[in-house]
């Protein structure tokens, strides 16, 4: 089922902190959990998971930490949003116990789901860099890198 867990809200937070803060360097997971309030020890599974899904590559090193593994305008929010899904496999959400809530509502709810995953699909994590850019929220880059190849 698809919910806004704070989970899928590091996610998101921490794929576009790494786009919107990218340099010549990678983005240390130390400075996104700074920057955004998020737990490093949610935020390290949370990116394993993303560089597991060729959403970030992970950089080793000293200078270490995460890039963005593919242009930012080739990551839509809607990947983003199915990977986190997919780690939380709660059964329970569609057990509904009757046959209303399995023949009406569910089927309902399927489809609202769908319709919301159609529109995050249409957002990339450009779009909410340049959101982000726009609103005037500090950047720690010194040029607009997307990613290295």
């Amino acid at each position: 089922m698809l919910r806004l867990t704070r989970k899928l809200m590091f996610a998101i937070e921490a794929v576009v902190d790494i786009a919107y803060n990218s340099g010549e360097h990678p983005v240390q997971s130390k400075d996104i959990a700074e920057r955004q309030g998020i737990p490093r020890r949610y935020l390290e599974q949370v990116l394993q998971q993303l560089v597991r899904a060729d959403i970030l590559r992970g950089v080793r090193g000293p200078r270490g930490g995460y890039r963005l593994a593919r242009e930012r305008r080739r990551i839509p929010l809607g990947e983003i949003v199915r990977i986190v899904a997919g780690m939380d496999t709660d059964e329970e959400d569609e057990d509904t116990g009757s046959d209303l809530g399995r023949v009406v509502l569910l089927p309902l709810w399927q489809d609202l789901q769908e319709e919301a995953l159609v529109k995050l699909d249409a957002v990339s994590v450009e779009d909410l860099c340049k959101t982000a850019r726009r609103a005037g929220i500090d950047s720690t880059a010194k040029k607009s890198a997307d990613f290295n190849i």
